[in-house]
């Protein structure tokens, strides 16, 4: 059975975010193990110069690495990264799946990004849309575009 994780900045604040990604980890539990990991998101001041902003996301991304096994598959969420339906991301599991591969980590960073490391240590940067959504929000869509690949996968009536 397949590990999927969302490795992300910050926590969740808000019970109706927390009460939504557990939704999802529930229904997700019929077709991988999936969890969700959240790292602390590094402090940086009000006019922050861009050294300051660096240095957090440098910290930020070295948490984010820890999380990130290795032989496994990482997907960065970031503004740069290319526009998927979720038939194509229900394809990419598919293949990722006949191909092996046992551990799939998606990251989203914090309110400044993703630094490069992480960016240079994905195998695939996907962005939701062009807008910009608050990260718990991302993360909640981001639970539900994983359940939907899976039930494509499996033929379910969910995706129509």
């Amino acid at each position: 059975m397949m590990t999927v994780q969302i490795v992300c900045v910050g926590k969740l604040k808000e019970a109706y975010w927390r009460d939504a990604c557990n939704e999802y980890s529930k229904r997700l539990s019929a077709f991988c193990k999936f969890r969700i990991v959240e790292t602390d998101e590094a402090r940086v001041p009000e006019n922050a110069s861009p050294a300051q902003i660096d240095d957090a996301l440098r910290q930020e991304g070295e948490r984010i690495l820890a999380q990130i096994p290795g032989g496994g598959r990482v997907v960065a969420m970031c503004i740069e990264g290319r526009e998927q339906s979720s038939e194509a991301l229900a394809a990419h599991f598919e293949s990722l799946a006949v191909s092996g591969v046992s551990h799939v980590s998606f990251v989203i960073g914090g309110s400044w990004g993703l630094s490069a490391a992480v960016k240079k240590r994905s195998d695939l940067r996907l962005s939701m849309s062009p807008m910009t959504f608050p990260h718990q929000l991302a993360r909640v869509m981001l639970c539900e575009q994983i359940y939907r690949a899976f039930q494509i996968n499996a033929g379910g009536k969910y995706h129509k």
